[in-house]
C-alpha cells in the first residue's frame, strides 16, 4: 500500500487501523502498533473505531486518538485535563481545557504502566459521565 493510498471505506476499524499501520512502514508504524497494542492490553472493553481518518479507541465516549505526523506519532486524550498524570505523560496540547496529548518520537520509550494507567482512568472517567 502507498502513502497516498487511504484505507478502504468499506473495512473494519481493527481493518483500518491495521492498513494504516502497514501503510506508515517505518518507526511511526511500530510505534502505532505498540501503542494500539498498551491500550487494548489497558481495557479490554475497549473498542476500535475509525473517526476522522484515524485510529479511535473508545469505551463510554472517545478515550483517545491516534494520529501520525511526519516526526510524531501523537495519542490525543479527549478528556485529558481531566485525568491525573503521575508519570508525566502528557507533552502536547497542554494549554487546552479539555484534551492533552503525549507526542511519541523516533526511539522513544513507552512507559506501558504509566499509558494504561491513563487509558483506564479515561474508560473510569467516561464510565461516570455516561451513568
Amino acid at each position: 500500500m502507498t502513502m497516498n493510498k487511504s484505507p478502504t471505506k468499506g473495512d473494519t476499524p481493527s481493518k483500518l487501523i491495521d492498513a494504516r499501520i502497514k501503510e506508515l512502514n517505518d518507526w511511526r508504524g511500530e510505534m502505532l502498533s505498540r501503542l494500539r497494542a498498551v491500550i487494548r492490553l489497558a481495557d479490554p472493553k475497549i473498542v476500535e473505531e475509525w473517526k476522522w481518518n484515524v485510529p479511535v479507541w473508545s469505551r463510554d465516549g472517545l478515550i483517545c486518538t491516534g494520529e501520525s505526523y511526519k516526526n510524531a506519532v501523537k495519542l490525543t486524550f479527549a478528556k485529558g485535563a481531566f485525568l491525573d498524570d503521575p508519570a508525566g505523560l502528557f507533552n502536547s496540547s497542554l494549554e487546552g481545557n479539555v484534551r492533552r496529548a503525549i507526542d511519541f518520537h523516533e526511539g522513544d520509550k513507552v512507559n506501558a504502566t504509566a499509558l494504561k494507567g491513563l487509558v483506564r482512568a479515561a474508560a473510569k472517567l467516561n464510565a461516570s459521565k455516561s451513568k
